[in-house]
Protein backbone atom coordinates (compact mmCIF):
# COMPACT_ATOMS: atom_id res chain seq x y z
CA UNK A 1 0.00 0.00 0.00
CA UNK A 2 0.69 3.59 -0.71
CA UNK A 3 1.27 4.97 3.12
CA UNK A 4 1.73 8.89 4.66
CA UNK A 5 3.16 8.49 8.15
CA UNK A 6 2.32 11.96 9.59
CA UNK A 7 4.18 13.32 12.70
CA UNK A 8 1.26 15.65 14.39
CA UNK A 9 3.75 17.20 17.10
CA UNK A 10 4.13 20.62 16.41
CA UNK A 11 5.53 21.38 20.02
CA UNK A 12 8.68 22.92 20.11
CA UNK A 13 9.37 24.04 23.65
CA UNK A 14 11.90 23.45 25.00
CA UNK A 15 12.95 21.53 21.86
CA UNK A 16 11.74 19.73 18.69
CA UNK A 17 11.45 16.24 19.15
CA UNK A 18 12.62 14.40 16.70
CA UNK A 19 9.49 11.73 15.74
CA UNK A 20 11.10 8.46 17.13
CA UNK A 21 8.07 6.42 17.36
CA UNK A 22 7.48 6.89 13.30
CA UNK A 23 11.02 6.10 12.89
CA UNK A 24 11.15 3.23 14.59
CA UNK A 25 7.40 2.10 12.33
CA UNK A 26 9.19 2.38 8.86
CA UNK A 27 11.98 -0.37 8.82
CA UNK A 28 8.86 -2.72 9.71
CA UNK A 29 6.28 -0.79 6.89
CA UNK A 30 9.06 -1.32 4.26
CA UNK A 31 9.65 -5.04 4.97
CA UNK A 32 6.14 -5.47 4.55
CA UNK A 33 6.65 -4.01 1.39
CA UNK A 34 4.76 -0.75 1.60
CA UNK A 35 5.61 2.60 0.05
CA UNK A 36 6.45 5.23 2.39
CA UNK A 37 6.14 8.74 2.46
CA UNK A 38 6.25 11.38 5.32
CA UNK A 39 5.04 14.60 6.34
CA UNK A 40 6.40 16.05 9.78
CA UNK A 41 4.42 18.90 10.91
CA UNK A 42 6.94 20.42 13.29
CA UNK A 43 8.33 22.76 11.14
CA UNK A 44 5.26 23.79 9.42
CA UNK A 45 4.34 26.88 8.56
CA UNK A 46 0.44 26.03 8.01
CA UNK A 47 0.19 22.28 8.92
CA UNK A 48 -3.48 21.54 7.27
CA UNK A 49 -2.05 23.25 3.89
CA UNK A 50 0.91 21.09 4.10
CA UNK A 51 -1.10 18.15 4.59
CA UNK A 52 -3.58 18.91 1.99
CA UNK A 53 -0.74 19.28 -0.51
CA UNK A 54 1.01 16.07 0.49
CA UNK A 55 -2.09 13.87 0.18
CA UNK A 56 -2.74 15.36 -3.33
CA UNK A 57 0.66 14.63 -4.22
CA UNK A 58 1.35 11.16 -2.87
CA UNK A 59 -1.99 9.76 -3.18
CA UNK A 60 -1.84 7.84 -0.61
CA UNK A 61 -4.24 4.61 0.46
CA UNK A 62 -3.60 5.12 4.20
CA UNK A 63 -2.69 7.87 6.15
CA UNK A 64 -0.81 7.24 9.54
CA UNK A 65 -0.78 10.45 12.18
CA UNK A 66 1.13 9.68 14.86
CA UNK A 67 0.03 11.80 18.01
CA UNK A 68 3.08 11.95 20.96
CA UNK A 69 1.22 13.96 23.57
CA UNK A 70 -2.31 15.07 24.02
CA UNK A 71 -0.75 18.14 25.69
CA UNK A 72 2.20 20.48 26.84
CA UNK A 73 1.81 18.89 30.34
CA UNK A 74 2.37 22.59 31.76
CA UNK A 75 0.17 24.26 34.42
CA UNK A 76 -1.46 26.89 34.98
CA UNK A 77 -0.13 28.03 31.30
CA UNK A 78 -1.52 24.26 29.20
CA UNK A 79 -2.36 24.00 25.59
CA UNK A 80 -4.27 20.90 24.48
CA UNK A 81 -3.56 19.75 21.08
CA UNK A 82 -6.59 17.55 20.38
CA UNK A 83 -8.45 20.04 18.21
CA UNK A 84 -4.99 20.02 15.91
CA UNK A 85 -5.61 16.34 15.99
CA UNK A 86 -9.42 16.76 14.66
CA UNK A 87 -8.00 19.05 11.54
CA UNK A 88 -5.31 16.92 10.50
CA UNK A 89 -7.87 13.65 10.56
CA UNK A 90 -10.09 16.28 8.71
CA UNK A 91 -8.13 17.18 5.73
CA UNK A 92 -7.78 13.25 5.15
CA UNK A 93 -11.09 11.91 5.85
CA UNK A 94 -12.87 10.57 2.50
CA UNK A 95 -9.36 10.74 0.75
CA UNK A 96 -7.53 7.89 2.67
CA UNK A 97 -7.92 5.52 5.71
CA UNK A 98 -7.42 7.29 8.62
CA UNK A 99 -5.15 5.49 11.08
CA UNK A 100 -4.51 7.04 14.29
CA UNK A 101 -1.76 6.05 17.00
CA UNK A 102 1.36 6.95 19.08
CA UNK A 103 1.74 7.38 22.76
CA UNK A 104 -0.44 10.57 23.25
CA UNK A 105 -3.47 8.65 21.58
CA UNK A 106 -3.11 5.17 23.67
CA UNK A 107 -3.51 6.83 27.01
CA UNK A 108 -7.48 7.39 26.20
CA UNK A 109 -7.30 5.88 22.92
CA UNK A 110 -11.32 5.17 23.07
CA UNK A 111 -12.12 8.68 23.76
CA UNK A 112 -9.74 10.33 21.36
CA UNK A 113 -11.09 8.20 18.33
CA UNK A 114 -14.51 9.13 18.61
CA UNK A 115 -13.16 12.80 19.16
CA UNK A 116 -11.00 12.99 16.01
CA UNK A 117 -13.14 11.12 13.90
CA UNK A 118 -9.95 8.61 12.71
CA UNK A 119 -11.29 5.43 10.73
CA UNK A 120 -9.30 3.32 12.98
CA UNK A 121 -6.49 3.65 16.35
CA UNK A 122 -3.98 1.64 17.06
CA UNK A 123 -2.55 1.55 20.81
CA UNK A 124 0.76 0.61 22.13
CA UNK A 125 4.02 -0.43 19.87
CA UNK A 126 2.86 -0.74 16.31
CA UNK A 127 5.99 -2.67 14.76
CA UNK A 128 4.54 -5.94 14.84
CA UNK A 129 0.74 -4.57 14.59
CA UNK A 130 0.30 -1.93 12.12
CA UNK A 131 1.48 -4.58 9.42
CA UNK A 132 -0.89 -7.08 9.90
CA UNK A 133 -3.57 -3.89 10.35
CA UNK A 134 -2.44 -2.97 6.53
CA UNK A 135 -2.81 -6.21 5.57
CA UNK A 136 -6.32 -7.14 6.89
CA UNK A 137 -7.19 -3.58 5.20
CA UNK A 138 -5.41 -4.48 1.90
CA UNK A 139 -7.65 -8.02 2.06
CA UNK A 140 -10.73 -6.66 3.17
CA UNK A 141 -11.28 -8.40 6.46
CA UNK A 142 -12.30 -7.03 10.09
CA UNK A 143 -9.53 -6.36 11.95
CA UNK A 144 -11.28 -6.30 15.43
CA UNK A 145 -9.79 -9.35 16.72
CA UNK A 146 -6.54 -8.07 16.20
CA UNK A 147 -5.37 -6.83 19.69
CA UNK A 148 -4.21 -3.13 20.19
CA UNK A 149 -6.93 -2.23 17.30
CA UNK A 150 -9.70 0.41 18.12
CA UNK A 151 -12.36 1.04 15.71
CA UNK A 152 -15.34 4.09 15.73
CA UNK A 153 -18.41 3.00 18.07
CA UNK A 154 -17.28 0.27 19.91
CA UNK A 155 -16.72 0.23 23.93
CA UNK A 156 -14.07 -2.02 24.25
CA UNK A 157 -10.78 -3.54 22.55
CA UNK A 158 -8.35 -6.44 22.75
CA UNK A 159 -5.18 -4.97 24.77
CA UNK A 160 -2.24 -4.50 22.36
CA UNK A 161 0.64 -7.20 22.85
CA UNK A 162 4.50 -5.51 23.43
CA UNK A 163 6.96 -6.12 21.23
CA UNK A 164 9.47 -9.08 21.86
CA UNK A 165 12.84 -7.59 20.34
CA UNK A 166 13.12 -3.77 19.63
CA UNK A 167 14.51 -3.20 16.03
CA UNK A 168 16.42 -0.17 14.92
CA UNK A 169 14.66 3.11 13.81
CA UNK A 170 14.97 3.99 9.92
CA UNK A 171 15.53 7.81 9.85
CA UNK A 172 16.28 8.10 6.07
CA UNK A 173 12.93 9.84 5.51
CA UNK A 174 13.38 12.29 8.39
CA UNK A 175 15.30 15.46 8.41
CA UNK A 176 17.60 14.80 11.26
CA UNK A 177 19.90 17.46 10.67
CA UNK A 178 17.04 20.14 11.11
CA UNK A 179 16.59 18.38 14.65
CA UNK A 180 19.86 18.27 14.96
CA UNK A 181 20.51 22.36 14.51
CA UNK A 182 16.80 23.40 16.49
CA UNK A 183 17.37 20.82 18.76
CA UNK A 184 21.11 20.53 19.62
CA UNK A 185 20.61 16.83 19.50
CA UNK A 186 19.42 13.74 18.37
CA UNK A 187 17.25 10.93 20.24
CA UNK A 188 17.67 7.44 20.88
CA UNK A 189 16.12 4.54 22.69
CA UNK A 190 17.62 1.54 24.26
CA UNK A 191 15.08 -0.10 25.93
CA UNK A 192 11.09 0.31 27.18
CA UNK A 193 9.36 -0.27 29.88
CA UNK A 194 9.36 0.76 33.60
CA UNK A 195 9.31 -1.67 36.43
CA UNK A 196 9.13 1.64 38.67
CA UNK A 197 5.49 2.54 40.03
CA UNK A 198 5.50 6.75 40.18
CA UNK A 199 2.14 7.45 41.10
CA UNK A 200 1.18 10.14 38.17
CA UNK A 201 3.68 7.75 35.65
CA UNK A 202 2.40 6.71 32.12
CA UNK A 203 5.63 4.57 30.90
CA UNK A 204 4.38 1.17 32.61
CA UNK A 205 0.83 1.32 30.56
CA UNK A 206 2.26 2.68 27.64
CA UNK A 207 5.13 0.32 27.41
CA UNK A 208 4.64 -2.42 30.14
CA UNK A 209 6.03 -3.20 33.04
CA UNK A 210 8.67 -5.45 31.64
CA UNK A 211 12.08 -4.06 30.51
CA UNK A 212 13.27 -4.76 27.35
CA UNK A 213 16.46 -3.56 26.07
CA UNK A 214 17.80 -3.69 22.59
CA UNK A 215 21.06 -5.78 21.68
CA UNK A 216 23.98 -3.39 22.59
CA UNK A 217 25.16 -3.96 18.82
CA UNK A 218 22.70 -2.45 17.25
CA UNK A 219 22.76 0.62 19.30
CA UNK A 220 26.15 1.22 18.59
CA UNK A 221 25.27 0.89 14.69
CA UNK A 222 22.84 3.21 15.20
CA UNK A 223 24.91 6.10 17.11
CA UNK A 224 27.54 5.47 14.41
CA UNK A 225 25.14 6.12 11.45
CA UNK A 226 23.92 9.02 13.46
CA UNK A 227 27.79 10.43 13.58
CA UNK A 228 29.26 9.71 10.37
CA UNK A 229 26.11 9.84 8.02
CA UNK A 230 23.91 12.72 9.60
CA UNK A 231 26.96 14.74 11.78
CA UNK A 232 25.22 14.01 14.80
CA UNK A 233 27.52 15.08 17.85
CA UNK A 234 25.25 15.17 20.75
CA UNK A 235 22.76 12.43 21.68
CA UNK A 236 19.87 12.14 24.28
CA UNK A 237 18.87 9.22 25.54
CA UNK A 238 15.05 8.80 25.69
CA UNK A 239 14.87 5.89 28.28
CA UNK A 240 12.82 6.23 31.05
CA UNK A 241 15.68 5.29 33.38
CA UNK A 242 19.07 5.04 31.49
CA UNK A 243 21.07 3.27 34.74
CA UNK A 244 18.56 0.61 34.95
CA UNK A 245 19.39 -2.33 34.56
CA UNK A 246 22.89 -1.46 35.61
CA UNK A 247 24.56 -4.20 33.67
CA UNK A 248 23.42 -3.08 30.51
CA UNK A 249 24.03 0.47 31.32
CA UNK A 250 27.68 -0.95 31.91
CA UNK A 251 28.06 -3.06 28.60
CA UNK A 252 26.23 -0.05 26.77
CA UNK A 253 28.74 2.37 27.69
CA UNK A 254 31.59 -0.36 27.41
CA UNK A 255 30.56 -0.88 23.56
CA UNK A 256 30.44 3.18 23.13
CA UNK A 257 33.98 3.62 25.08
CA UNK A 258 35.62 0.52 22.80
CA UNK A 259 34.27 2.34 19.33
CA UNK A 260 35.52 5.44 19.83
CA UNK A 261 32.30 7.40 18.84
CA UNK A 262 32.82 11.03 18.73
CA UNK A 263 29.83 12.14 20.17
CA UNK A 264 28.50 13.70 23.96
CA UNK A 265 25.36 12.58 25.62
CA UNK A 266 23.12 13.40 28.34
CA UNK A 267 20.46 11.06 29.68
CA UNK A 268 17.47 10.48 32.65
CA UNK A 269 19.57 9.01 36.23
CA UNK A 270 17.62 7.13 38.95
CA UNK A 271 19.62 8.25 41.83
CA UNK A 272 18.86 5.15 43.40
CA UNK A 273 21.34 3.08 40.85
CA UNK A 274 24.69 5.05 40.30
CA UNK A 275 28.08 4.32 41.91
CA UNK A 276 31.51 6.52 41.37
CA UNK A 277 32.30 3.54 39.42
CA UNK A 278 29.30 3.19 36.87
CA UNK A 279 29.47 7.67 36.82
CA UNK A 280 32.68 7.26 35.95
CA UNK A 281 32.07 5.28 33.01
CA UNK A 282 29.38 7.02 31.48
CA UNK A 283 31.67 10.22 31.49
CA UNK A 284 34.64 7.96 29.79
CA UNK A 285 31.44 6.98 27.35
CA UNK A 286 30.44 10.94 26.38
CA UNK A 287 28.50 11.81 29.13
CA UNK A 288 28.32 15.50 29.81
CA UNK A 289 25.13 16.00 31.68
CA UNK A 290 22.46 13.97 33.43
CA UNK A 291 18.76 14.67 34.41
CA UNK A 292 17.10 13.23 37.86
CA UNK A 293 13.53 12.85 37.94
CA UNK A 294 13.28 13.75 41.64
CA UNK A 295 10.29 15.53 41.89
CA UNK A 296 10.07 16.62 45.96
CA UNK A 297 12.67 17.42 48.46
CA UNK A 298 10.06 15.99 50.91
CA UNK A 299 10.47 12.63 52.22
CA UNK A 300 6.48 12.15 52.41
CA UNK A 301 6.11 13.51 49.04
CA UNK A 302 8.53 10.94 47.98
CA UNK A 303 5.96 8.52 49.70
CA UNK A 304 3.35 9.87 48.25
CA UNK A 305 4.15 10.29 44.84
CA UNK A 306 5.54 6.29 44.98
CA UNK A 307 9.34 7.13 44.48
CA UNK A 308 11.94 4.78 44.55
CA UNK A 309 14.57 6.11 46.21
CA UNK A 310 15.34 7.89 49.28
CA UNK A 311 16.54 11.25 49.87
CA UNK A 312 20.19 9.93 51.23
CA UNK A 313 20.12 8.93 47.51
CA UNK A 314 19.47 11.70 46.08
CA UNK A 315 22.30 13.45 48.02
CA UNK A 316 24.91 10.80 47.64
CA UNK A 317 24.17 11.02 43.71
CA UNK A 318 24.14 14.58 43.26
CA UNK A 319 27.72 14.68 45.37
CA UNK A 320 29.20 11.78 42.70
CA UNK A 321 28.15 14.29 39.97
CA UNK A 322 29.78 17.38 41.68
CA UNK A 323 32.86 15.67 42.60
CA UNK A 324 32.60 14.55 39.11
CA UNK A 325 32.68 17.89 37.42
CA UNK A 326 29.46 16.73 35.69
CA UNK A 327 26.21 19.21 35.26
CA UNK A 328 23.18 17.76 36.34
CA UNK A 329 19.25 18.93 36.39
CA UNK A 330 16.66 17.63 39.48
CA UNK A 331 13.16 17.72 37.94
CA UNK A 332 11.11 19.09 40.61
CA UNK A 333 7.01 18.08 40.61
CA UNK A 334 4.81 20.49 42.89
CA UNK A 335 1.14 20.24 44.05
CA UNK A 336 0.58 16.02 44.04
CA UNK A 337 -1.43 14.70 47.41
CA UNK A 338 0.02 16.07 50.30
CA UNK A 339 1.91 18.79 49.18
CA UNK A 340 1.86 21.64 51.91
CA UNK A 341 3.60 25.20 52.16
CA UNK A 342 6.09 23.40 54.40
CA UNK A 343 7.01 20.63 51.71
CA UNK A 344 7.51 22.81 49.05
CA UNK A 345 10.12 24.97 51.35
CA UNK A 346 11.53 21.45 52.18
CA UNK A 347 12.28 21.31 48.48
CA UNK A 348 13.38 24.56 47.63
CA UNK A 349 15.80 23.97 50.83
CA UNK A 350 17.44 20.61 49.57
CA UNK A 351 17.82 22.35 45.72
CA UNK A 352 19.94 24.75 47.72
CA UNK A 353 21.60 22.41 49.49
CA UNK A 354 22.55 20.37 46.79
CA UNK A 355 23.15 23.35 43.91
CA UNK A 356 22.75 21.36 40.89
CA UNK A 357 23.54 22.98 37.76
CA UNK A 358 19.34 23.76 37.46
CA UNK A 359 16.33 22.95 38.43
CA UNK A 360 13.26 22.49 36.57
CA UNK A 361 9.81 22.51 38.61
CA UNK A 362 6.46 22.03 37.18
CA UNK A 363 3.45 23.05 38.89
CA UNK A 364 0.18 20.52 39.21
CA UNK A 365 0.21 16.99 38.71
CA UNK A 366 -0.99 15.93 34.84
CA UNK A 367 -4.18 13.29 35.77
CA UNK A 368 -4.57 10.52 33.54
CA UNK A 369 -6.77 7.66 33.25
CA UNK A 370 -5.30 3.92 35.26
CA UNK A 371 -2.62 5.72 37.12
CA UNK A 372 -2.45 5.45 41.23
CA UNK A 373 -2.92 9.38 41.35
CA UNK A 374 -6.59 9.14 39.21
CA UNK A 375 -7.77 6.74 41.63
CA UNK A 376 -6.58 9.50 44.49
CA UNK A 377 -8.59 12.25 43.10
CA UNK A 378 -11.42 10.01 42.57
CA UNK A 379 -11.11 9.26 45.83
CA UNK A 380 -10.73 13.03 46.49
CA UNK A 381 -13.64 14.83 44.61
CA UNK A 382 -11.09 16.27 42.77
CA UNK A 383 -12.40 14.68 39.84
CA UNK A 384 -15.47 12.39 38.91
CA UNK A 385 -16.07 9.34 36.48
CA UNK A 386 -17.16 12.27 33.85
CA UNK A 387 -14.45 14.81 34.22
CA UNK A 388 -12.94 15.17 30.59
CA UNK A 389 -9.35 14.29 30.84
CA UNK A 390 -8.49 14.67 27.37
CA UNK A 391 -8.65 18.06 28.66
CA UNK A 392 -5.53 19.13 30.47
CA UNK A 393 -6.90 18.14 33.88
CA UNK A 394 -4.38 18.62 37.07
CA UNK A 395 -3.94 17.27 40.84
CA UNK A 396 -3.23 20.45 42.85
CA UNK A 397 -3.50 19.59 46.38
CA UNK A 398 -6.35 21.45 48.17
CA UNK A 399 -3.92 22.68 51.38
CA UNK A 400 -2.03 25.19 48.45
CA UNK A 401 -4.29 24.99 45.35
CA UNK A 402 -4.76 28.47 45.69
CA UNK A 403 -1.40 29.72 46.74
CA UNK A 404 0.66 27.03 44.31
CA UNK A 405 1.99 29.71 41.98
CA UNK A 406 2.90 32.19 44.19
CA UNK A 407 4.72 30.09 46.70
CA UNK A 408 6.80 28.48 43.28
CA UNK A 409 7.44 32.03 41.54
CA UNK A 410 8.44 33.85 44.97
CA UNK A 411 10.75 30.95 45.94
CA UNK A 412 11.94 30.69 42.33
CA UNK A 413 12.72 33.81 41.48
CA UNK A 414 15.45 34.28 44.64
CA UNK A 415 17.14 31.52 43.02
CA UNK A 416 19.14 31.52 39.81
CA UNK A 417 19.36 27.94 38.60
CA UNK A 418 15.13 27.32 38.83
CA UNK A 419 13.32 27.35 35.50
CA UNK A 420 9.59 27.10 36.12
CA UNK A 421 8.13 26.37 32.62
CA UNK A 422 4.27 27.37 33.37
CA UNK A 423 4.73 30.54 35.32
CA UNK A 424 7.41 31.38 32.79
CA UNK A 425 10.43 31.37 35.50
CA UNK A 426 14.10 31.80 33.65
CA UNK A 427 11.76 30.11 30.18
CA UNK A 428 9.74 31.70 27.61
CA UNK A 429 9.36 30.43 23.86
CA UNK A 430 10.70 34.14 22.91
CA UNK A 431 14.00 32.90 25.18
CA UNK A 432 14.12 29.91 23.29
CA UNK A 433 13.75 31.04 20.08
CA UNK A 434 16.71 33.18 20.88
CA UNK A 435 18.58 30.27 22.53
CA UNK A 436 18.39 28.13 19.11
CA UNK A 437 19.95 31.15 17.03
CA UNK A 438 23.36 30.10 18.36
CA UNK A 439 25.16 26.64 18.14
CA UNK A 440 24.08 25.09 21.42
CA UNK A 441 24.69 21.53 21.68
CA UNK A 442 22.74 19.60 24.53
CA UNK A 443 20.42 20.54 26.88
CA UNK A 444 19.56 24.05 27.59
CA UNK A 445 19.32 23.99 31.07
CA UNK A 446 23.45 23.80 30.88
CA UNK A 447 23.48 27.32 29.88
CA UNK A 448 21.80 28.66 33.39
CA UNK A 449 24.98 28.92 34.87
CA UNK A 450 26.20 31.48 32.31
CA UNK A 451 23.09 33.67 32.68
CA UNK A 452 22.45 36.34 35.17
CA UNK A 453 19.98 37.02 37.93
CA UNK A 454 16.45 35.10 38.00
CA UNK A 455 13.99 36.68 35.56
CA UNK A 456 10.23 36.18 34.86
CA UNK A 457 8.41 36.90 31.66
CA UNK A 458 4.89 38.06 31.58
CA UNK A 459 1.90 35.51 31.37
CA UNK A 460 0.90 34.79 27.84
Amino acid sequence: MKLLLVSANRERSPYPVFPLGLAFLAAPLKQAGHQLAVLDLCFEADPLAALQATVVAEQPEAVIISLRNLDNVTWPDARSYLSGLTDLVTVCKGRATVIVGGSGFSLMPLEILAACGADIGLVGEGEQQLPLLLDRLAQGIDPADLPGVVLPGKIDFIPPQTVSRIGSPDRELFDVARYLKEGGMANLQTKRGCPFGCSYCTYPLLEGQQMRTRPVAEIIAEIRSLVNDHGVDYLYFVDDIFNYPVSFCEQLCTAMIDAGLQVNWSAFINPDFITPQLLDLMQRAGCDAIEFGTDSGSPGMLTSLCKSFTLGQVRSASLLCREAGLDFAHYIIFGGPGETEETILDTFQLMDELNPTAVIAMTGVRIYPRTRLYRTALDEGIITVETDLLQPTFYLAPAIRDRLSTIVTEQAMQRKNWIVPGLEVNISDTMLEALRMFKVRGPLWKLLKRMGRSRIAPMK
